[in-house]
């Protein structure tokens, strides 16, 4: 049971270096550490929206400078591999870093690499 659990585990660290594997998606979970840095303000975030350091899809479609469809794939690869976190606000669709999840991830390669 614990070799299986353990295999669950291994198998989400990989789908989390795949959606690294590529430079863009790799650069967005980059800019989105420093979202205030890398983007402009978040006018339609609210602290009552509890989602703090979320950016919209169309400034990050802007600054990898992508189109739409591919942009959306490359973050909903990246969510789905648990390091970034998505949120609807109104019309808008904000991403953010699942830090918990980078941090495992971080606790894995200082681990087992």
């Amino acid at each position: 049971m614990m070799e299986e659990q353990q295999g669950m585990n291994d198998a989400k660290f990989v789908d989390m270096f795949k959606a690294l594997s590529n430079t863009t998606r790799l650069n967005i979970v980059q800019m989105l550490k420093e979202p205030e840095k890398n983007f402009p303000p978040q006018v339609h975030i609210h602290k009552g929206d509890d989602f703090l350091g979320g950016v919209c899809v169309g400034d990050i479609r802007d600054k990898i400078g992508l189109g739409q469809s591919t942009t959306s794939q490359y973050l909903s690869l990246l969510q789905q591999s648990g390091l970034l976190e998505m949120k609807r606000i109104g019309q808008w669709t904000y991403y953010r870093r699942n830090e918990e999840v980078i941090k495992q991830l971080e606790r894995f390669i200082g681990k087992n690499l």
